[in-house]
C-alpha cells in the first residue's frame, strides 16, 4: 500500500526562506494563491512574492497563513525558523511538572470512561495513558509488546498482539493504515513513516477458528470486532484532540475512546465491571 508523499521538509529548503514551505502547504491544501489571500486578508500578489522569496513575510503573516493552511503546531515552528523568527510554540516534556494538571486531567477523563476502553497516544501512537478497559482487551498480549513504551498500532496489528483476535481484521487494518497515511501526509514524520512501513509489513493472520460472517448489523461506523473470553465484542472509536493548543506536545496528544457498537457489548463490559 503506497504512502502519501511527504513533501519538502524544513531542511530541504534550508536557506531558501519560508516561501517554498508555504507554497508546499498551499498546494497540499489545494488552494490557489487568491483563495489563500482572501482567507488571510492579504493579496494574491503578496502571497506570490512571499512564495518566490521576493518578499519576507512578517511573523504575524507567517502565523496567519499557517492558521489558514491548518499547518500543525510543530511545523509552524519550522515555518517561523525558515522565515528568520524564533519558534513560538514550546515542546514541553509530558513528565514536566508544568503539565501535571494536563496529565491528571487526561487520566481522570479515561478513568471516567470505564468500563469502556480509552487511551491517550502521542503523534507516534505511543501509549501515554490507558484505562482498565484497554487492559482488558490486552489480556494475554506478550510482555515484549507492552514494554517499555507500548505502541497502539504495533499492539493492534502485530500477529502476536490483538490482530488474531480481531474478527474483521482486514477492514480494521485497512482503516488504521489509511489513518496513518493521512497523518504522514500532514506531519511529514520520519518516525511515523518507519512505523507505517513496519506494521504494514506484518503478515495478516488467518481468520479465527469458527469465525462466521453472521447476520449483517447496521453499524453507524466501521466497528472493531474483537474476541474476548469466547465472546465477540464490537466497538467504534472516536479520536479527540486539543482545541487551539499552544504547545507542540499537547498539540500531538490524542484521546481515543471505544464506544460499544451494540447492546451486547455494553452489557458484557458492565457485567465485568461488577
Amino acid at each position: 500500500m503506497p504512502v502519501a508523499a511527504s513533501g519538502p521538509t524544513a531542511s530541504a529548503v534550508s536557506g531558501q526562506g519560508a516561501g517554498p514551505l508555504l507554497r508546499a502547504w498551499r498546494e497540499r491544501r489545494r488552494l490557489s494563491q487568491l483563495e489563500l489571500a482572501l482567507r488571510a486578508d492579504s493579496s494574491a500578489r503578496h502571497i506570490s512574492f512571499v512564495e518566490t522569496g521576493r518578499s519576507r513575510p512578517s511573523e504575524e503573516m507567517v502565523l496567519r497563513l499557517a492558521e489558514q493552511l491548518q499547518v500543525p503546531v510543530r511545523e509552524r515552528n519550522s515555518l517561523l525558523l525558515a522565515a528568520g523568527y524564533a519558534p513560538r510554540f514550546p515542546e514541553t516534556p509530558l513528565d514536566d511538572p508544568a503539565l501535571d494538571a494536563l496529565r491528571e486531567g487526561l487520566e481522570r477523563l479515561i478513568r471516567c470512561y470505564e468500563p469502556y476502553p480509552a487511551l491517550v497516544v502521542d503523534a507516534g501512537y505511543t501509549v501515554v495513558a490507558a484505562n482498565r478497559g484497554i487492559a482488558m482487551l490486552l489480556e494475554g498480549v506478550p510482555e515484549e509488546l507492552m514494554a517499555p513504551a507500548p505502541n497502539a498500532m504495533r499492539l493492534t496489528l502485530h500477529p502476536e498482539g490483538l490482530a488474531p483476535r480481531i474478527r474483521n481484521l482486514r477492514e480494521w487494518r485497512g482503516h488504521l493504515l489509511a489513518q496513518m497515511e493521512r497523518e504522514i501526509a500532514l506531519h511529514r514524520s520520519d518516525r511515523l513513516r518507519a512505523l507505517y512501513e513496519e506494521v504494514a509489513a506484518y503478515p495478516v493472520p488467518e481468520e479465527p477458528d469458527g469465525a462466521e460472517p453472521g447476520e449483517p448489523v447496521p453499524y453507524f461506523a466501521l466497528p472493531m470486532c474483537i474476541e474476548h473470553a469466547g465472546r465477540t465484542l464490537s466497538f467504534v472509536s472516536s479520536i479527540s484532540t486539543f482545541n487551539t493548543p499552544m504547545d507542540v506536545t499537547v498539540a500531538e496528544l490524542a484521546v481515543e475512546t471505544f464506544l460499544p457498537a451494540d447492546p451486547a457489548t455494553a452489557k458484557y463490559l458492565h457485567t465485568l465491571a461488577g
